[in-house]
């Protein structure tokens, strides 16, 4: 679901021209999408998720993604000068909001170890090929998108092989029911 952020008439500094440029209002619909992402990425051919300290993200480049959420082009880039810090705050918080009730439970017993692999659009399209999921969920909310991806890799995982002490838990839990089951002592 996008956001809509409502800017009003002013000017703004503009450091190209060492001036202050005057802009229109304007009503913004932005959406945090697979298709946004894709278009960010092929300007600065680089990943938008990384999550490495050398990786982040110039005023130049997060006021360039938010043009690329836009679901209309925008007509007069000056109006992005009249983005309030209150304006910002809202949208990083639909950035970063999950937008969904999913939780995925890690399994205990699994090796935490963060994944090494750059996620970029591509990727995120290859894992919608792998997992069927159509094409028309590009225009979801990433979040939605990264998470219906996790959950079609946890749930075609193949099952965990049981240790020997839970084989054997798991066998006395049985032959304690049975015995319940039938009066018997063993």
């Amino acid at each position: 679901m996008p956001i809509t952020i409502c800017i009003k008439e002013g000017r703004g500094w503009d450091p190209k021209k060492n001036e202050f440029v005057p802009y229109k209002g304007a009503t913004l619909t932005l959406e945090h999408s697979l298709i946004s992402l894709s278009k960010w990425e092929s300007k600065y051919q680089r990943p938008f998720l990384s999550k490495r300290k050398e990786d982040k993200l110039t005023s130049t480049e997060i006021k360039d993604y938010i043009k690329c959420m836009s679901m209309k082009p925008i007509q007069d880039e000056n109006v992005l000068m009249g983005l309030t810090n209150n304006d910002l705050k809202v949208i990083f918080d639909y950035i970063n909001d999950p937008h969904t009730a999913t939780t995925i439970r890690e399994d205990p017993r699994a090796p935490k170890r963060p994944s090494r692999e750059t996620v970029t659009a591509e990727l995120i399209y290859y894992w919608m090929i792998v997992y069927n999921i159509p094409f028309s969920c590009e225009k979801w909310h990433l979040n939605n998108l990264l998470t219906l991806i996790h959950v079609c890799a946890v749930k075609n995982q193949p099952p965990k092989k049981m240790s020997k002490n839970e084989i054997m838990r798991q066998n006395r839990a049985l032959n304690n029911q049975r015995k319940a089951k039938y009066h018997t002592r063993g």
